[in-house]
């Protein structure tokens, strides 16, 4: 049985006939002959790049006509093991589902896989379950921040990202996205001689050296040469903007410990990831280090690697990315306990985050009282062409839709211009090294 299609599958499928066992799996769904009844009819996975980097977009369908959900299931390296999750393993038990049951299946789906969690697969969940919060809402007739509470504040403020040479060209450049209407600006500062992370490649042959990966990762110099460029950008931007730079996990404990003293005088926003999650347990010694607002979450897989540094009130910001963490029944609860313990979010939206996962967020960021800044990305014509809908911030604002569900749609005849590259060649970007070769962490 055919329970899902790809991209390059036809969109006109004929349901499938669906097993006993299946129609059986929630006891309190309505009988098998209920017509009527709201159901589940097809799962289908679509693979895109309109952006450049791969999309996974999942579309849950009904037997009402014209009713269907989207999700993001976007992980750019690991695109086709998270379609096949999708259409090989959750699609199949989905079928003949009351798509309102979004709790008991999310469970359901998690727990189908013994060895549960890891990126992959929360993905692949994360897909199906915005998919079902769309189709709720456009059942009920409402956006989706009204499902989760209602507005807590007229617009979500965002963050744009710059980065340059020297201090000069990023204080420009920072000057120039404030007068834009951004209050807050991400600045990344290349580092010579060495591969840096957020920065744009300043000629041809450093381009090349990129895609090839032939470049390395100096710690030491990123520590000589940054805390003191930022310390001048805040010199000559003032106070009137935030200024947000971003560490990427690059650094051993004891290198992030030095970084948050240096940068104290740039008076930052936040330091984002000055540790992997694979060091979090030394967040106790970056805070006293310092007073710099600390930022982590973004390669979190599960809600509960925040909650250790929530409770010990060693990070001010969760990072938290929608897709990764398996959707928005987990994040919605994440959420809440990030307001009780008095930090606030700060969502990935990078371009790698389709609009659907942006739409997500901000159906977040809109309803919760701990919501603190959105990553903005600046997402290209051939993206909005093929979301129709896509989240664009105002003056440095996103103020959401009031259309039902997400608020995006998704054009599939678009979509087919725009393939997916062939795996791997995305995954160059992460393939760090270092000065000695040996493997950095990206």
């Amino acid at each position: 049985m055919a329970s899902s299609a790809h991209s390059d599958s036809a969109s006109s499928d004929a349901p499938a006939e669906l097993p006993a066992e299946i129609l059986a799996a929630a006891p309190w769904s309505a009988p098998a002959d209920d017509s009527e009844h709201l159901r589940i009819t097809a799962v289908r996975t679509f693979l895109t790049a309109p952006q450049g980097c791969p999309y996974v977009i999942v579309r849950v369908e009904t037997n009402q006509p014209g009713l269907y959900g989207l999700g993001c299931a976007s992980d750019p390296q690991r695109t086709l093991a998270i379609r096949s999750v999708v259409d090989d393993y959750y699609a199949p038990m989905l079928l003949g589902r009351d798509p309102a049951d979004i709790e008991d299946l999310h469970r359901l789906l998690f727990n189908s896989g013994y060895w549960r969690g890891g990126s992959i697969g929360q993905n692949a969940l994360a897909g199906v379950d915005v998919a079902l919060w769309d189709i709720k809402g456009k059942v009920a007739g409402l956006p989706l921040h009204q499902l989760l509470g209602g507005r807590a504040r007229e617009a979500a403020e965002a963050y744009t990202h710059v980065d340059g040479d020297n201090a000069g060209e990023i204080a420009e450049k920072v000057l120039a996205a404030h007068e834009r209407g951004y209050r807050h600006v991400r600045v990344q500062v290349s580092v010579p001689g060495t591969d840096t992370y957020g920065t744009a490649p300043r000629d041809a042959a450093e381009a090349r050296r990129r895609e090839l990966r032939a470049g390395s990762w100096d710690s030491l110099a990123y520590l000589r040469h940054v805390p003191p460029v930022l310390r001048e950008i805040r010199e000559r931007v003032g106070t009137g903007v935030e200024l947000l730079h971003d560490a990427h996990e690059r650094l051993t404990p004891s290198q992030a410990r030095e970084l948050v003293h240096e940068v104290e005088d740039a008076r930052l926003f936040f330091l984002e990831d000055a540790l992997a999650p694979e060091d979090a347990a030394h967040f106790d010694q970056l805070r006293a280090a310092g007073s710099v607002p600390l930022a982590v979450g973004e390669l979190y897989h599960d809600v509960m690697m925040y909650l250790p540094l929530l409770q010990r009130q060693v990070i001010d910001f969760a990072r938290i990315r929608v897709p990764t963490l398996g959707g928005l029944t987990p994040t919605r609860k994440l959420v809440a306990a990030v307001e009780l313990f008095g930090a606030r979010t700060a969502p990935h939206g990078p371009g790698d985050v389709s609009p659907v996962g942006m739409a997500a967020n901000l159906g977040l960021d809109l309803s919760s009282p701990a919501f603190g800044v959105q990553e903005a990305a600046t997402f290209r014509e051939p993206t909005r062409e093929v979301f129709p809908g896509t989240p664009v911030p105002e003056r440095g604002r996103f103020h959401g839709s009031d259309r039902p569900g997400l608020g995006v749609d998704f054009d599939e005849v678009a979509a087919r211009k725009y393939p997916v590259p062939e795996p791997l060649r995305h995954d160059r970007w992460a393939l760090l090294r270092n000065g000695d070769g040996s493997v950095q962490r990206p």
